[in-house]
């Protein structure tokens, strides 16, 4: 429908200009293909007509294509609760988590999301919102899947299946809220476990950011003070509280600081300024029988008076304890330091607004690749010129190379002997040229890596560190710049088990404060296994003095589960946590576009 419309557009603006469409448009409509691998909201694109500078008297002309192109795309938030979930564990209940997943055909199912585990519950509400790309004229398939999490793995095939749901996303929007019995497999329930589904959609780009304290809490535990947290409810059309934010847990704390969050304001409070807020402080039981400490209400048009060193302050009241004691005043009370309502960017509102994303290739020429002149070699071509890691450039680098405006992109090897000495290098530049190792584009980078094989004898070790710290010197540039103008996004593409491991992890822990992802594909049957302690999924990576990422920038990916999947799938894998690490990155220091667009509100 989009690529419809851009065609539509620049027809008209070609017959108005005298056969040239305005290069503003050809890039709009360049780049439509590309923002799909992304899965973001394309309708930004055909509404954003001050970006496209297109004469007014066209866009009213065209307006009703702009409009239908709008309607393409919507964005969903999902919450999500269960009731009577069976329980797996001796001793204790369930540990729940729900994971999101959406049909992509052949029975195969991609994931979209999860919801964060709670502990010993069998009737949990998520705080954490499932988001989805709702598209009218589609069937998306949903599946929801609730299991019982007893260790840290991001895998589920160890952890016991509680039971999951099957419905599209049309039937959960046409219902807003929907409730329906778990099953263990198609026929089989899930005892008398049920999932309820709410939908919403997403139209204000706001968000509310809250610092909160509480001073002089009740002391519920025995043998210590209490373990506070704090729950945020919205009240819905039909009168009932949902759950919209759960704070950490304070260990053996009565006047707690939690740390400050960002909630979208329409998920808090539905943009309404004035719709009542509910706040519950509890103290955590590591069974699930959490101890209310006191409830309070307000509003976000309450909460915002608070800021400038004059916090507001709720008193906490336990219902029950007010009805027994007349002298009761509360049980300690809650202080909004600071409440602000802020834009919350998009990764397109940085792209659209200016930043330019500076792609790198890394390629692994050590020997355990194999002779490039047998065919057993991951460095051998085929007939039609190609191999895993030709595969991996152009499926990965086509669509990145279309956020580059010069798209000049620095291209090295590692682990080979090169000439003329033939000394082993863990960063040479593939066109043998160090001062400036440039290519034009992924064809650049394609003819340089197709030369650049017969002059180096591949060799080893599988060393990370010296090509990553590299980007890192170039991006630490771009962290100098006061505005979000650059991004550099480093694709390594390697064979084996890397080598220098510590190194590596301390390089990924010092680029993760600098506007940078990392980008890795394994090709051939290798074990990986140090790989993914790389992608923080799994848990938070440290370096080896403790020191934490200061935000998760690796994505690790092997090539063999790509190898009969659409081409376009691993680019869409690879580079899906990319727009989220971008955000995050300008995020952490503040940073808005350096054009941003007009604020959405509801």
């Amino acid at each position: 429908m989009l690529m419809y419309v851009a065609d539509i557009l620049c027809a008209a603006h070609r017959k108005k200009s005298g056969g040239i469409a305005s290069d503003r448009l050809l890039k709009f409509k360049s780049n439509l293909f590309v923002y799909r691998y992304f899965r973001l909201e394309l309708v930004l694109i055909a509404c954003r007509q001050d970006w496209l500078g297109y004469p007014e008297q066209l866009i009213t002309k065209h307006h009703l294509l702009l409009q239908m192109a709008a309607q393409c795309v919507t964005k969903i938030e999902l919450s999500v609760s269960c009731n009577n979930l069976i329980d797996k564990d001796v001793g204790s209940k369930s540990d729940p988590l729900c994971v999101l997943l959406q049909s992509s055909g052949d029975d195969k199912w991609s994931e979209l999301g999860r919801t964060e585990r709670i502990n010993n519950c069998q009737d949990p509400e998520f705080s954490t919102k499932l988001s989805v790309d709702y598209y009218f004229e589609k069937v998306q398939k949903l599946k929801f899947g609730v299991y019982d999490i007893d260790n840290k793995s991001v895998d589920l095939s160890d952890d016991d299946y509680l039971g999951g749901f099957e419905c599209s996303l049309g039937q959960v929007v046409s219902s807003k809220k929907l409730t329906r019995p778990l099953e263990l497999k198609k026929g089989k329930p899930a005892g008398k476990g049920t999932i309820t589904i709410a939908a919403e959609e997403i139209k204000d780009n706001r968000a509310v950011v809250l610092e909160v304290e509480a001073q002089n809490l009740d002391k519920k535990d025995t043998f210590g003070k209490s373990d506070p947290f704090l729950e945020f409810f919205k009240q819905g059309d039909d009168g009932k509280w949902q759950l919209v934010h759960r704070t950490e847990v304070i260990k053996n704390n009565l006047n707690p600081t939690w740390k400050k969050f960002t909630v979208a304001l329409q998920t808090f409070c539905n943009s309404d300024m004035s719709k009542p807020i509910k706040v519950h402080c509890s103290d955590y039981d590591s069974d699930g029988s959490h101890d209310l400490i006191g409830i309070f209400e307000t509003n976000v048009s309450e909460l915002q008076k608070a800021g400038q060193g004059s916090p507001v302050q709720f008193d906490c009241i336990h219902p029950q304890k007010k009805q027994k004691k007349k002298s009761y005043k509360n049980s300690g009370v809650v202080r909004i330091k600071s409440c602000k309502i802020e834009q919350q960017f998009t990764f397109l509102d940085y792209v659209m607004g200016g930043c330019q994303i500076n792609f790198t290739v890394g390629i692994d020429f050590t020997g355990s690749n194999g002779d490039p002149r047998s065919p057993e070699s991951l460095h051998f071509l085929s007939p039609d010129g190609l191999n895993q890691y030709l595969a991996a450039i152009w499926s990965v680098g086509q669509v990145v190379q279309d956020y580059d405006t010069d798209k000049l992109f620095p291209a090295f090897g590692f682990g080979a002997q090169i000439p003329p000495d033939f000394k082993v290098s863990h960063e040479f530049a593939l066109n043998f040229n160090p001062n400036s190792p440039y290519c034009q584009g992924v064809q650049g980078i394609v003819e340089a890596y197709r030369m650049a094989l017969p002059q180096v004898r591949l060799y080893g070790p599988t060393n990370f560190s010296p090509i990553i710290n590299h980007v890192a010197r170039i991006a630490s540039g771009g962290a100098q710049q006061s505005n979000a103008s650059q991004y550099f996004v480093l694709l390594i593409i390697t064979d084996g088990e890397i080598t220098d491991l510590d190194q590596t992890r301390q390089a990924i822990v010092e680029s993760s404060r600098l506007p940078m992802s990392i980008i890795i594909v394994g090709v051939g049957q290798a074990d990986f296994k140090a790989m993914e302690v790389l992608d923080g999924d799994n848990g938070v990576l440290k370096s080896l003095t403790g020191e934490p990422v200061a935000r998760d920038i690796v994505q690790f990916v092997p090539f063999r589960d790509f190898l009969k999947a659409p081409k376009e799938a691993l680019a869409q894998t690879v580079l899906a946590e990319v727009p989220s690490q971008l955000v995050s990155y300008f995020k952490m220091r503040n940073l808005g576009p350096v054009n941003p667009p007009n604020p959405v509100s509801h």
